[in-house]
């Protein structure tokens, strides 16, 4: 398991450094850049600005330079003041020595004087994240017993609306349910707020557009998980001991029907972290999907290369959290 561990970490760093090489290419390749928005600025300006943020230097010395800043710690004094290119993601604070240990410069804004790519991280991506949260419990509070149900009920009228439900749950979109839940919660009845972010009101709608279709997903892998499950020998010994429906159900169908739901929560965690998008648009949430969208329209290289870098890392850690996991609920499975 060590050496698996090991291994998938080294995969991990290796993918996301051809994310990154890819990325820094790709987002160089699209017409325009980060002043072609503004109003008509002065050659002389342009060259300018191209100075400052290093974009006149040639394409293999920018993407070695910002490796470098996000990458490489740096020892500095605590005295030091901090500034647009001396925004750290880290700082951690060795004592004895006056002396602080700074790691994960993302850049500056190239749109804003006084942020930082580390600022958004810091104040936007909890609200992302938090969304994510909320949006995965109520899939597993919608999916799992509506999976259990259903397959308990195999063809019958519970079986056919709990699948009908995820069936609808699959084929509705953010982009459709969102507002109709705005509308109606919102607009029509006013007892949730339409936008903002801060109480658990401003949660409810948001989280639920999202969480309905990972619902639906969890739903029908739990109902046909639970039905293979039920098939096996193990079930019918149970049941041939006399132990009650509840206990067999409960104590050993369960415990192994689910773990194929396990496998796939980590991943659709980073889904809905990484995919909430269209719901902080339609809702008017201040996550970091807003500013992902912005920085693309802006052609903000230094944000859209901090946020793929994040969002990469998070559904790549989020695999290898989940296998591990996988591990020890199974022991029959091995990793070499």
């Amino acid at each position: 398991m060590t050496k698996y561990i090991v291994r998938r970490i080294f995969q991990m760093f290796l993918a996301l450094f051809v994310i990154s090489v890819l990325t820094f290419i790709l987002m160089r390749a699209i017409p325009g850049g980060p002043w072609s928005r503004e109003k008509k600025l002065p050659e002389r300006t342009i060259a300018l600005l191209n100075e400052r943020y290093n974009l006149d230097a040639p394409i293999v010395e920018q993407y070695l330079s910002y490796m470098a800043n996000i990458s490489l710690p740096r020892l500095t004094d605590n005295e030091l003041r901090r500034s647009t290119t001396e925004d750290y993601l880290v700082n951690i604070y060795i004592p004895g020595v006056d002396k602080t240990l700074r790691w994960g410069n993302f850049g500056p804004i190239y749109q804003s004087r006084s942020r930082t790519v580390n600022d958004i991280f810091r104040e936007n991506f909890p609200v992302s994240a938090q969304l994510g949260v909320a949006a995965l419990a109520v899939a597993i509070v919608i999916g799992i017993p509506a999976g259990i149900i259903a397959a308990l009920n195999r063809n019958s009228r519970w079986d056919y609306v709990s699948m009908g439900i995820a069936l609808l749950g699959v084929s509705v979109p953010v982009i459709v349910s969102g507002p109709i839940l705005r509308y109606y919660f919102g607009v029509n009845l006013r007892v949730l707020p339409v936008s903002g972010w801060g109480t658990w009101q401003h949660i409810v709608m948001p989280a639920f557009a999202l969480g309905f279709t990972s619902s639906a997903l969890i739903a029908r892998l739990t109902r046909a998980s639970l039905l293979q499950v039920l098939h096996e020998d193990y079930i019918r010994t149970a049941r041939a001991k006399g132990l009650s429906e509840r206990v067999v159900i409960g104590l050993h169908a369960l415990k192994n029907a689910l773990i194929p739901v396990v496998t796939v929560l980590g991943p659709l965690f980073a889904g809905l972290v990484t995919g909430s998008f269209v719901t902080e648009l339609i809702f008017d949430i201040p996550g970091l999907g807003r500013f992902y969208i912005d920085s693309i329209r802006n052609r903000d290289y230094a944000v859209i290369m901090g946020t793929t870098l994040l969002y990469a890392a998070i559904v790549i850690a989020a695999n290898l959290v989940v296998d591990i996991i996988y591990a020890w609920l199974d022991p029959r499975i091995q990793y070499s």
